[in-house]
């Protein structure tokens, strides 16, 4: 039975639509489809200042998946790594789910890597691995700031002097006394400067007293030879 051409022409235009709405359901499907490209991963501090790998899921086809966390470790016959945590994200959304995976220390320089399994969607690990930064977090912090205070030079807790006099020093009565007035004792005769002041002796004073007697005896003997001298004359 052949159709009519306007009966074909319906049909191709049902046709043609069914074609482009499964087109449309295709590549919004696809648009929708969970990938490793939906999430990512960061270190951070939490609220309760611990360090953790916050890992965010944008999934908008609210596909669950299972998050791993691996130590990467050096060793002497090769890399190792130990599973350390494990999270699951129930219902993604396009906005952003995130959930928490603890490492058991944080150290800066520590290397950690993390996989996905997604459904029969995605088995893939984030990239690039996750790297601590040098940041210090909850206790860490604590140890450090204390070890910094250590490190640091302690201001001094010596007391300043006081300013009221202490039980050894002198009184103010005692240090704003008079200096005591010289000796009233009597100097050497003579009244000359005391001679323990010029470095002399007393001796000193006993030769002049006998210089000055030998003078005037001297004095006597000429005024005596003058006068027999004046008597003989006569």
């Amino acid at each position: 039975m052949s159709l009519s051409p306007r009966a074909a022409r319906a049909a191709r235009v049902i046709g043609t639509s069914t074609a482009a709405a499964a087109l449309s359901l295709a590549a919004a499907h696809t648009a929708l489809a969970c990938s490793i490209g939906d999430f990512t991963a960061v270190p951070l501090c939490d609220a309760q200042g611990n360090g953790v790998i916050r890992v965010t899921d944008k999934d908008a086809s609210g596909t669950p998946a299972t998050i791993g966390l691996y130590l990467k470790l050096t060793m002497a016959d090769g890399d190792e790594e130990r599973l350390l945590d494990t999270e699951t994200i129930a219902h993604p959304t396009a906005e952003g789910v995130s959930v928490d995976l603890k490492p058991l220390d944080w150290y800066a320089g520590e290397t950690f890597r993390v996989h996905v399994k997604a459904g029969d969607k995605v088995d893939d690990d984030i990239t690039p691995m996750v790297v601590i930064p040098d940041v210090t977090c909850g206790a860490s912090a604590s140890a450090s700031a204390s070890a910094s205070t250590s490190a640091s030079p302690q201001p001094s807790t010596s007391p300043e002097p006081s300013s009221s006099p202490s039980a050894s020093s002198p009184s103010s009565a005692e240090s704003s006394s008079p200096v005591p007035a010289a000796s009233s004792a009597p100097s050497p005769a003579g009244g000359g400067t005391h001679l323990a002041e010029t470095g002399a002796g007393n001796g000193t004073t006993a030769i002049a007293g006998t210089a000055a007697a030998l003078v005037a005896a001297g004095g006597g003997i000429v005024v005596a030879l003058r006068r027999r001298a004046g008597r003989g004359s006569r």
